[in-house]
């Protein structure tokens, strides 16, 4: 599939937002090193010829007109992300006469159903629709779209933003409210509140009541994720509806105690990758996952807040212990880890970022991060065309790991509707013994 790129503007605000430079304080959940990385996500839209017969016939005036009317509510992601020269940390400088949004038009000469509705996730190709900032550009724009409109009429959008603006949650609040403006709306129906120094900051004095220390690390050269030194490659696999279930049941009969999809497959997984990565014995191994704290917190946070609201939680085994393990045992521990998650929890990961940040918080290596898209909410956003048929990641890193694992659903124009699939990055030397691994999990009654 070859992608033509048209054209590149800037999209500003549709009237002025203010009238003198200013600058705008991140929370310490926007500042931990670990989401100074760019977030790259890709949703397909097929031609519904059920969408309004009002709407234009091109995708991508629509959508930049509508982001150009929801900038002046969300006019940060038009800014630039600095460092301060005191302490490093990030802040985002408002410039009046300086914003805009980089918005990439672009045409592909093949119809979406050529290429599955883009819910293959290894494909090369899905590169070419979303933008991929060089090496400093990414705080210059944190934010940069690109339409691409197929033969069908169908069209993608591709999104990069820079994950200290804001989580999963926050860029979807952001893209419903664009979506909102872009059928029809005078404003949207949720106002943005950006308030994140005073809804996230430290406590005076800062207190750490979580051991924090045995999971992350201070280190300054690793900042924030080392490059690897082996070559890593992604790859799919399917779990049907019927495996899983099989799976959690025997866990069930085994332990004594229900486990979820996450802690069952995770737990699975996590052991399986350290296994095919022979990964030696006495090394310190870690699954991490994101929580969205929102409602959490002691009181919830507003609506309308669309930085990062979510803090991670770790589950660390040294390898050996992992690999001789019962899969239920890893799992019970993943669930326990849930437990965790209170407001003290969040409070003390913000005062343990205000204390030790210089320091260089890192999640060191032996990192496996995990995430759940199944229900995220990541398909609800409709610029008249319908919600997309796809969504998928591009991120090669999450929450300090180079080795993310993705939970994701088929395509609604997807004939598979059974089940969902598991995206694994992993070292190329262990896809052999990790696929052996996943064939296990097909006749899960070998495992136990």
């Amino acid at each position: 599939m070859e992608v033509k790129i048209l054209e590149t503007s800037i999209i500003s605000p549709s009237r002025p937002t203010f009238d003198h430079d200013h600058v705008l304080p991140l929370s310490h959940l926007d500042q931990d090193r670990n989401v100074q990385v760019t977030i790259r996500t890709l949703r397909a839209y097929a031609n519904n010829p059920n969408s309004s017969s009002s709407l234009p016939s091109d995708p991508a005036h629509v959508i930049s007109q509508a982001l150009s009317k929801a900038l002046p509510y969300y006019y940060p992601v038009a800014g630039t992300l600095r460092r301060r020269s005191t302490d490093n940390r990030l802040e985002l400088s408002c410039r009046a006469e300086e914003q805009g949004v980089p918005f990439i038009r672009a045409t592909a000469e093949c119809t979406l159903a050529s290429v599955n509705y883009l819910d293959d996730p290894v494909a090369h190709f899905l590169e070419q629709l979303v933008p991929d900032p060089r090496l400093g550009e990414e705080l210059l724009h944190p934010l940069i779209i690109q339409v691409t409109i197929f033969s069908c009429g169908g069209f993608s959008l591709g999104m990069c933003i820079y994950h200290s603006m804001c989580d999963g949650l926050g860029s979807t609040v952001f893209l419903n409210a664009v979506a909102e403006l872009a059928r029809g709306a005078c404003e949207p129906s949720i106002e943005p509140v950006w308030d994140r120094s005073g809804l996230l900051g430290p406590r005076n004095p800062p207190r750490v009541e979580f051991q924090f220390h045995e999971f992350l690390q201070l280190d300054k050269e690793s900042f924030p994720y080392s490059a690897p030194t082996y070559n890593i490659l992604r790859e799919c696999f399917p779990v049907k509806d019927e495996c899983i279930n099989r799976f959690k049941a025997l866990l069930s009969q085994k332990s004594g105690s229900t486990f979820t999809t996450f802690e069952a497959l995770g737990a699975f997984i996590w052991q399986a990758k350290v296994k095919a990565s022979g990964i030696p014995g006495d090394e310190k191994v870690k699954f991490v996952y994101s929580t969205n704290i929102r409602k959490q917190l002691n009181p919830p946070l507003p609506s309308g807040y669309w930085g990062n609201g979510c803090v991670p939680v770790y589950v660390q085994l040294i390898a050996r212990d992992l690999v001789a393990r019962p899969i239920w045992e890893t799992a019970e521990k993943i669930k326990e880890s849930k437990r965790n998650i209170t407001d003290e929890y969040v409070r003390s990961f913000i005062d343990f970022q205000q204390l030790y940040y210089e320091e260089g918080i890192t999640a060191g290596k032996g990192v496996s991060g995990f995430t759940d898209w199944r229900h995220l909410g990541h398909s609800t956003v409709d610029f008249g065309w319908g919600s997309p048929v796809t969504v998928q990641p591009l991120s090669w890193n999450l929450l300090g790991s180079v080795e993310p694992c993705f939970f994701l659903p088929y395509s609604s124009a997807s004939e598979s509707k059974d089940g969902f699939k598991v995206l694994v990055s992993l070292p190329e030397a262990a896809i052999p013994a990790f696929r052996v691994e996943m064939e296990r999990l097909s006749s899960v009654e070998e495992l136990f």
